[in-house]
């Protein structure tokens, strides 16, 4: 038993989990073992995917619930079953294709099955979507295209690094997947640990019994949370599980 009556922990994956060269260190993989051999659930919660994550869960031996889009999905990891959906308005979608062809930036952009990635589809009104995403190589630009997002209604706008926005549906995030989650298993968010270190873990850093920020973390996040741990590339999730005593 950990002495912070900690039953959840909560991981993002890029930033967090992973090291800088997307791989899951040693001894955070061996933090995660012993958590849960100590009956605390962990459950990864990321930006990405399902297809560009469930590697690492499968590498985790983690067989419960997981959460991708930032929160616009909630799958079980047996089959996997898609329990919840939160999609993104196909017009604003388009609006967001067109900021992005405007000032030139990168994106990429989640529907249903499929992420696209410096192209977009001719029947983009057909499909439905999840998440949008600009990457860019200046902070003005970034400044520029939030100006422009920031007119349109029903958003909700975050990132996952600097130079980067990832948006979703206005009321889409991390702590609202969380949420659903805990209500299924009848616990509570002070029993709750999240460890992130982007704007799009606020939500879940903030709404934990113990939010945690990686030495990494924008400092928009260490100023949110509880405690800082060390980055992602010296084991900061596996530091923060000893702290806490999850394991």
């Amino acid at each position: 038993m950990n002495n912070y009556d900690i039953k959840m922990a909560v991981l993002d994956m890029d930033g967090t989990l992973l090291q800088n060269d997307h791989t899951i260190s040693h001894d955070n993989r061996e933090a995660v073992k012993k958590a849960l051999e100590n009956g605390v659930e962990v459950i990864i919660a990321t930006g990405r995917s399902l297809q560009a994550v469930d590697m690492f869960a499968d590498e985790l031996s983690l067989k419960d619930y997981i959460i991708t889009g930032n929160g616009s999905e909630i799958w079980h990891l047996s089959g996997p079953e898609l329990i919840e959906r939160s999609s993104l308005k196909a017009e604003l979608v388009e609006a967001m294709w067109e900021i992005r062809n405007a000032y030139g930036t990168r994106h990429w952009a989640a529907s249903v099955g499929k992420v696209w990635k410096q192209e977009m589809p001719d029947n983009l009104k057909d499909l439905e979507w999840l998440k949008f995403g600009f990457d860019m190589d200046s902070m003005e630009i970034k400044k520029e295209v939030l100006k422009k997002l920031e007119q349109l209604e029903g958003l909700e706008i975050t990132n996952s690094s600097p130079l980067n926005i990832e948006v979703n549906a206005e009321g889409v995030h991390k702590a609202g997947a969380i949420e659903t989650l805990l209500e299924f298993k009848n616990l509570s968010f002070n029993e709750v640990m999240a460890v992130g270190d982007s704007l799009n873990d606020i939500s879940m850093i903030q709404a934990a019994g113990i939010g945690v920020a990686m030495g990494n973390a924008q400092d928009v996040v260490k100023e949110k949370a509880d405690f800082i741990t060390t980055a992602n590339g010296d084991h900061g999730v596996a530091e923060a599980f000893r702290k806490f005593r999850l394991i």
